[in-house]
């Protein structure tokens, strides 16, 4: 039994409203023929009351195959106002009955077939419209029904959970443009402050002849490191502007494939440490940008080299679905959180700020999130 009443629950729209009517219809027939039937009774008890019967019984007598015996009806001046009044009704009811009760019927069944189907997932869409309008984001639509309409409130779940997905990545690119904008001001103030030092120094010891030509060279030495970094800000600034237009392309990358790479790149930058690759064998494919993909590698790996004590373990496994890739050395680690150092210019050590800008685990983050993955 429940199973019916869960298979007629999520019929569809079209089926459901087809089969109300159905139902609405065979009910108004077998009303309006009942109805027929008793106003005719009722009819002919009125009519007998004017009859002539001895008349009548005779032409009962006389019936045959071509003739049938009938109740006469009497003229409107024979009856009674009352009894005129009923006999006129039941006219009325035998002539209309079908199309009063069909349209009654039909009338019925279309505010049932809201009730039952329409009234609620309207509702919840209602309501899902308003908090939407209202910058509210944290519901679920509970309609459930196999049906149209709950498709339609199943998309309208999904829109909802991608608005808040979507304002959520607004807000922490917020957050993010907040840092960057402090981060730029700070980086650019620095080597500006030092350069200003090493000049006015020069500026007011050159010309008396207090300073020796090897200081003075120091000091030109010192200042052109401090140029150097703003250099490396720069590029890196370039860098992050051309990510935000940059368009993934979608490849097919294989296991063996990827070891290779891998092991490339540690022939180039892994020569000093104990490094130990584990690649998960198998015959699927992923599709991603696999130069991307080896830029988050590279970045992991440079921080695993600058702080691990002797020793690199890198695992990946690879799926059609999911591409997963794991660093670990056995240095400190990271105090902070995960939020905190993927930040921009997040830096652990500051005297790495010459020639490291702190991007590193922030671009590895932001190229991760557009290969829809998470860092």
């Amino acid at each position: 039994m429940d199973k019916i009443k869960d298979k007629v629950k999520n019929l569809s729209v079209r089926k459901t409203i087809l089969v109300y009517l159905i139902i609405s219809l065979i009910i108004s027939f077998l009303l309006s023929a009942y109805i027929t039937w008793a106003a005719s009774k009722l009819q002919e008890q009125i009519w007998w009351k004017y009859t002539d019967k001895d008349t009548y019984f005779a032409a009962v007598e006389m019936e045959n195959e071509g003739y049938m015996a009938q109740i006469p009806r009497p003229e409107s001046y024979e009856m009674s106002r009352m009894d005129h009044g009923i006999s006129e009704a039941c006219d009325f009811l035998q002539t209309y009955s079908v199309l009063i009760f069909s349209v009654a019927g039909s009338c019925v069944s279309v505010f049932l077939f809201y009730r039952n189907k329409l009234k609620k997932p309207i509702e919840e869409l209602e309501m899902a419209s308003q908090r939407i309008a209202d910058n509210d984001l944290d519901f679920r639509i509970t309609y459930e029904n196999r049906d149209e309409m709950g498709h339609l409130c199943h998309e309208f779940d999904r829109m909802r959970g991608q608005l808040e997905e979507n304002n959520r990545k607004l807000w922490h690119m917020i957050e993010d443009e907040r840092a960057l904008r402090s981060a730029v001001a700070h980086d650019i103030r620095s080597p500006l402050s030092v350069l200003k030092g090493y000049q006015e120094m020069l500026i007011d010891y050159i010309p008396d002849g207090t300073i020796d030509r090897e200081k003075a060279v120091e000091m030109l030495q010192e200042g052109m490191k401090q140029i150097h970094r703003m250099d490396v800000f720069v590029d890196s600034m370039q860098k992050m502007n051309s990510l935000e237009h940059r368009i993934l392309k979608a490849e097919q990358i294989s296991s063996p494939q990827f070891e290779k790479d891998i092991q490339s790149e540690l022939n180039v930058l892994g020569k000093e440490k104990e490094v130990h690759l584990s690649v998960g064998k198998t015959d699927e494919l992923f599709l991603g940008d696999q130069e991307v993909i080896m830029e988050v590698f590279e970045n992991l790996l440079s921080n695993a080299i600058r702080y691990c004590k002797k020793q690199i373990d890198i695992k990946v496994t690879l799926a059609s679905e999911m591409l997963t890739l794991s660093i670990q050395d056995d240095g400190k680690g990271f105090q902070e959180d995960a939020e905190k150092i993927t930040r921009v210019f997040h830096q652990k050590n500051i005297k790495d700020s010459l020639t490291h800008t702190g991007m590193g685990m922030y671009l590895a983050r932001l190229y991760c999130e557009k290969h829809g993955g998470k860092f």
